[in-house]
């Protein structure tokens, strides 16, 4: 991800995008860089827009599916109910002091 971010930027700022300009981008901030990684991202991008590459990215995006309860109503409604009894316990836990006398704002 790191990579394509940098080569985004690249574009973005309307430098040349190529392999050792990522590099560039990528060192000045400390990151380790990894030459197959860099060499990939370049073959694969090689003739292609960003508008295309989004586009590319929508329609695999839309290919999978979205999350929802594994369960019926029923195991909904009693999740609920233990996620609630969940949660008192667990305001009361962040209400201590468990921060041994040292706060964020003191």
């Amino acid at each position: 991800m790191k990579y394509l971010a940098a080569y985004l930027l690249l574009n973005a700022a309307g430098n040349t995008t190529s392999a050792e300009n990522v590099k560039s981008v990528l060192s000045s901030v400390g990151i380790e860089i990894d030459e197959e990684r860099v060499n990939a991202l370049i073959a694969a991008v090689e003739g292609k827009s960003i508008e295309e590459l989004i586009q590319e990215g929508n329609t695999k995006l839309s290919a999978v599916p979205a999350a929802g309860p594994a369960s019926g109503a029923s195991g909904s409604a009693a999740a609920s109910g233990e996620a609630a009894a969940d949660e008192d316990v667990e305001e009361e836990k962040e209400e201590s002091d468990d921060d041994m006398g040292f706060g964020l704002f003191d």
